[in-house]
């Protein structure tokens, strides 16, 4: 899939990175292979606004190009994956390993993947397999995949990546919970209301509508992104770092999670905003010309998941995302229960611990204090750890950075293992599948909105309690 587009913005920009940092081994060759006929030099002009030097770095820049080879090739055909071997041998010497990147539609996984294995795998080193969401549709997709995908590999040399599971603040769940003695004892039922677990866009389908039509909102971000944080934010301590252990507490605590139905739902479909000064907010998402007339494919949805363990029996926790909404913004935010026997007149609210994925990554902890002055009013304010202001120096690398480094030198983890992702659509497959046959018409909301407002009514019937009165600020900078 090199001539695609997740190669020019995502894999491209990442290898260069890797490699201008010294990260990656020592005589690492790169080849694209794609169905398009291009040469190195043509996949350069079109990463061109991806692939960018700094001033200084663009001696670094022609080295990284010059370990870049190209393969034009089908994928279904096996004298082209002969040809992509025999290059690679050419380049070899000696102990050699090998990485395959599938930035594939998955149409096409099953065929290259047979290929792979036939044709191309190292005869004197490790080989491995990067393999891109979507995993499926549903359950029986997942599993005819995931048995193909078996059949071909060991699960040790299958890596499938949620690049969610790269992100700084996710990585950091483990160390804020199983690091710190304060939250370990009230991170339970006893203490915690509920959680919520947001991803928002403030934009639409930007004319990519018709990819998107295929899978929704849910496919795309729900059952993939928010429930892999969901599963650190409530799995148990496991015995060690190791990445078994790790991946073995994801599961467990997937397997207490009930299968969700349509009552624990709001789904909705953004419309245009007639007064926007904004050419894209004017146009709602059966405005996209790629989009089907008439589809009811849901562009918002929240969910109230429940888990059955002791630690969370009776604790709500919501996912919700969106497209086209009024904010940029991915975060956990744990709210607290009620603090009994009120002293203060109703004044206080909830406490909340809030970890923020993007923009501006931080830990910030809401906690009511009485307000400077003569006065004995409280206020809420919070206790903040922002990435930008505490560690003004930190490159944090992106999450793509972090997921191919971690494949190179065989750490699997923040991928996801199969049967992690078949308790992930036993979750999902009943909801998807009654969406799929009976199309419900979602709630139309406004671009640039908060979404539709029976999603509120969602969110406080599972105990989530929204003021709307408070607003988090960026620190002033140390």
């Amino acid at each position: 899939g090199a001539s695609g587009d997740l190669a020019r913005k995502k894999i491209y920009p990442t290898l260069w990175a890797l490699f201008r940092d010294n990260l990656l081994p020592k005589d690492t060759k790169i080849f694209g292979y794609a169905r398009s006929k291009f040469t190195v030099q043509q996949i350069r002009e079109k990463c061109v606004g991806t692939v960018k030097a700094k001033p200084g770095e663009e001696e670094a820049l022609d080295k990284f190009w010059q370990s870049n080879y190209y393969v034009a090739g089908s994928y279904d055909t096996k004298r082209d994956f002969e040809m992509l071997a025999q290059e690679m041998g050419g380049v070899e010497k000696g102990r050699n390993n090998r990485l395959f990147y599938l930035a594939l539609p998955p149409s096409v996984f099953k065929p290259v993947t047979t290929m792979i294995k036939e044709t191309c795998m190292s005869d004197k080193g490790w080989s491995r397999i990067i393999v891109e969401k979507p995993f499926g549709k549903d359950s029986e997709s997942s599993a005819e995949l995931s048995n193909h995908l078996q059949k071909l590999f060991t699960e040790e040399q299958l890596y499938r990546i949620d690049h969610y599971l790269g992100k700084e603040m996710v990585q950091n769940l483990i160390s804020l919970r199983f690091g710190n003695m304060i939250f370990g004892p009230t991170w339970n039922r006893d203490s915690i209301a509920s959680v919520i677990i947001s991803f928002k866009e403030p934009f639409g389908t930007q004319g990519r509508g018709g990819y998107f039509d295929e899978f929704g909102i849910i496919r795309d971000v729900m059952q993939n992104h928010l429930l892999q944080i969901l599963c650190l934010t409530a799995m148990e301590k496991p015995v060690t770092t190791s990445p078994d252990h790790i991946r073995d507490e994801k599961v467990k605590v997937l397997k207490a999670v009930e299968e969700l139905t349509m009552d624990d739902v709001v789904l909705g479909q953004y419309q245009g905003d007639p007064d926007s000064n904004d050419e894209d907010a004017r146009l709602g998402y059966l405005d996209d010309k790629t989009v089907p007339a008439g589809s009811t494919c849901p562009t918002y949805a929240a969910a109230a998941l429940k888990i059955k363990n002791e630690r969370w029996d009776g604790v709500p926790f919501i996912l919700r995302c969106g497209k086209a909404l009024n904010e940029r913004k991915a975060e956990v935010r744990i709210q607290y229960r009620d603090v009994p026997g009120d002293i203060f007149n109703k004044q206080t609210v909830r406490n909340e611990l809030v970890i923020r994925v993007q923009p501006n990554e931080s830990v910030y902890a809401k906690v009511m204090t009485k307000t400077p002055g003569m006065s004995f009013t409280l206020e809420e304010t919070e206790l903040d750890l922002t990435y930008n202001s505490r560690y003004k120096d930190a490159r944090l690398p992106e999450a793509y950075e972090r997921l191919i480094l971690d494949a190179f030198v065989g750490s699997q983890m923040h991928f996801v293992r199969s049967d992690e992702l078949a308790e992930a659509w036993r979750i999902f497959t009943p909801l998807l599948h009654k969406i799929d046959a009976e199309k419900p018409k979602p709630i139309p909301y406004k671009y640039g909105s908060r979404g539709p407002k029976e999603a509120d009514a969602l969110f406080a019937a599972n105990d989530f309690k929204y003021t709307g009165r408070y607003k988090w600020q960026e620190p002033a900078k140390l």
